[in-house]
């Protein structure tokens, strides 16, 4: 069954098309929102109140176009909206603060890890527009035309946003993360 008849069948009531639905888009969400916000609890409470938020609107999706850009928005903003509060921003202060560096890298899994915790505490640090486009693009690997979707913008612009983040990112690996850099020219 097509994904435009599930979610016609999901309107219609049918728990089942719903949760296929479900499944079907469950992880992308979820990583998405870890990307976000670097905390799998909080991750899960975001990707639950998305498929909530997206049943109540199910009558309002356009079934000509894909779901899963337009669950990743739902999702997308459900995170920047839980990363606002005050509580959570300074409990990631803390434990940005409070972490240890990590050793050297000793086998090819840990340097491996250390090298996806750099990367990863990277684009981080870049803006959030930048973000959001190398995190659609690149971890959740969507088109450029999903990724489009996703952020409801053109397609010109996903592909102009992608190369100035990229620039950015690799400023940003230039200056504060140089070891990444040397790992990849030698």
């Amino acid at each position: 069954m097509s994904e435009p008849e599930l979610v016609q069948r999901a309107r219609q009531g049918d728990q089942a098309a719903w949760e296929r639905l479900v499944h079907l888009h469950q992880e992308p969400a979820f990583r998405l929102a870890y990307l976000l916000l670097g905390d799998a609890d909080e991750a899960d409470d975001v990707a639950q109140e998305t498929f909530i938020r997206a049943f109540r609107a199910l009558d309002s999706f356009d079934t000509s176009r894909p779901l899963r850009p337009w669950l990743l928005r739902i999702t997308t903003n459900l995170a920047y909206n839980q990363r606002r509060g005050v509580g959570r921003y300074l409990a990631a202060v803390r434990r940005i603060f409070a972490a240890e560096p990590q050793p050297a890298p000793h086998t090819d899994a840990e340097h491996d890890h250390w090298e996806a915790q750099a990367l990863w505490q990277a684009v981080r640090r870049l803006n959030r527009a930048d973000q959001e486009i190398i995190y659609l693009h690149y971890f959740l690997e969507l088109s450029v035309a999903e990724t489009a979707e996703a952020l409801d913008v053109a397609l010109g612009t996903v592909k102009s946003r992608r190369h100035r983040a990229l620039g950015r990112l690799r400023a940003l690996v230039d200056r504060e993360f140089p070891a990444l850099r040397e790992e990849h020219q030698a």
